[in-house]
Parts: C-alpha cells; structure tokens; sequence
C-alpha cells in the first residue's frame, strides 16, 4: 500500500485508561503512516539520565529523592528533542511564547506519548508546542479487566501473553525458554479498578482542557482491531 502523503504536520497525543491499548494504536499509526515520529517523554529522561547530560543528571536527582520531576523539565526535554529534529528554530526556549511550527511540512508530525497527562501540564505544553489532533480511546471498562484477568507475564523478558487472544504456544509456559509464566502483582481487578478511577479524575479536565481547543475527538470500540480502523480513517480526514 503507498503511503499517503499529508498535507499538514500532526501532533497527536492519544488519551486512554490503562489496558485500553495506547501502545497498540500508536504502532500501527506509525507503521500506516511512517512520516509519524514517537516522541516518548519517558524514553528522553531515560535517555538523559543514562547519558548523564546536564539536564539527566539535574532529572535523577529529584528521581533519587523520591520526588516526581517537574513538568518544566519535561518541557526541556521535550524542547530539545524538537530542537534536534528541526522543528522549531533553535533559539525557541520555554519563555517564548508558542513558536510557529512548520505546519505545512509533514516531517514535523509525531506522537507524543507520556505527556500531557494532566490539564495543567497540557496548558504548558501549549505555549511550547500546540498540539493538533487529541484521540481519547475508549473501551467499557469490564473488557478492560476481561484483558488483564487473562495476561501473563514471563518476569525476566517482559514478555506478555493473553489467554484470550495471545496464547502461550504451551499453556502456562513461555514461548521462548518454556519458564512458568507469571501474574504481575498489580494485575489484581481492586489494584485496576483503583487506577481506572484515578484516570478518570486526571483524563476529564485534560479531555475538556482539548475540547475547548477544537481537537479533541472520540474512538470507541471492545478491542484494538475495531479501535484501529476508526482512528486510521479519523486521522486521513484530517492530516491527509
């Protein structure tokens, strides 16, 4: 299939409780549409951290002590990574206010995950980057803990396995090294139930915050399968 050309930058944040496939959705936005970059808040202070640049090392200290890192040294990583990619000038700093992006170029266009997560942080990162297209995915929330019930975990790899729908070749072994698969401790339905409440506080000011600003839009659907086809054809009308 050729790829679609855009005919403006997208930067897209997706919204969505745990379990609902985030993750999913923003690989095959990228491999559908390569153009799209992932930008991972979490990666870049993983990356700074272990770089031990400046600002990583500024990161590990508040990291250290037990306390969150501040949402301005999120936006410096952010800036900076934009800053290396080109799309915005290099003089643009957090004072600024937010810079004119090359909005016609398509190669300014990723995924922003990790951040924004809350309406205050998403007002900050509007002075530095104004974000075009919101996607908040929604799933009922009982196929949610219908998908965590039925994961498993090989602990040393990381890998993941659901009963459901990515069946371990031997039940209750790992594919690769035929080791007993494990539950994650905070795979309990209280444990989940506890973070899809606290999503809900957090994602509906941040949801509202996007509204306002005319990009928010709503994709609905019991799995990722059915999740995909509606975000693929929501993205084309907008950016392609």
């Amino acid at each position: 299939m050729a790829t679609k050309e855009f005919k403006r930058a997208a930067r897209i944040i997706l919204v969505g409780a745990p379990g609902v496939g985030k993750g999913t959705q923003a690989e095959r936005l990228i491999q559908r549409f390569p153009q799209l970059s992932a930008v991972s808040s979490g990666d870049l202070l993983r990356n700074a951290v272990r770089n031990k640049t400046p600002l990583g090392q500024e990161a590990e200290s508040h990291m250290q002590s037990g306390s969150l890192v501040p949402d301005d040294m999120i936006l410096r990583l952010i800036l900076s990574e934009l800053k290396s990619k080109s799309w915005i000038p290099p003089s643009t700093s957090l004072a600024d206010a937010a810079p004119t992006l090359p909005s016609s170029s398509p190669t300014a266009s990723f995924i922003l995950d990790g951040f924004p997560r809350t309406s205050p942080q998403a007002s900050k990162l509007d002075s530095l980057i104004p974000i075009n297209l919101v996607v908040s995915l929604i799933t009922p929330v009982n196929i949610i803990l219908g998908r965590i019930a039925n994961r498993w975990v090989h602990a040393p790899s990381g890998r993941v396995y659901n009963t459901g729908f990515n069946k371990p070749r031997m039940e209750g072994k790992d594919d690769v090294t035929g080791d007993a698969l494990t539950k994650r401790e905070d795979d309990g339905e209280e444990t989940w139930r506890a973070r899809l409440r606290k999503f809900e506080e957090t994602s509906e000011p941040l949801l509202e915050h996007y509204e306002r600003k005319g990009v928010l839009c709503r994709v609905e659907g019991n799995s990722s399968d059915e999740i995909s086809p509606k975000l693929f054809g929501e993205f084309e009308r907008r950016f392609c």
